[in-house]
């Protein structure tokens, strides 16, 4: 086995686990497309050696050459969706704890909106 990049150190068990799972879903798509990996690389003004890389999972590829081959390969409409705020249930969670239970009108406020 190869050396362990410090990228690759610094990254939970959990998120290596996606990266590979993300490169695997890119070989896959590529290879569909009848695309090897020169030919994608070179469209994505890349290497193949990078390209290699991402499709690996390795996580010292840059996120611009990420982005750049799923728009390639027709998918980068699908990056909104990661990270979307409208299906974070743990941050809606945390963000519903952080509420008042009650709040109170001010009555300068109510004063003002008096006619």
């Amino acid at each position: 086995m190869g050396k362990i990049s410090k990228a690759a150190k610094a990254l939970s068990p959990s998120a290596l686990t996606a990266l590979g799972q993300l490169g695997t879903n890119i070989r896959e798509a590529r290879t569909r497309r009848g695309m090897t990996q020169v030919e994608l690389a070179t469209r994505a003004s890349t290497n193949h050696v990078t390209l290699k890389k991402l499709e690996q999972g390795q996580p010292s590829v840059g996120l611009g050459v990420l982005v750049q081959v799923l728009d390639i390969l027709g998918l980068v409409n699908d990056l909104p969706l990661l990270a979307n705020p409208d299906t974070d249930s743990v941050g809606k969670s945390l963000q519903d704890l952080k509420r008042p239970q009650r709040v109170r009108s001010s009555s300068k406020k109510q004063d003002a909106l008096d006619f």
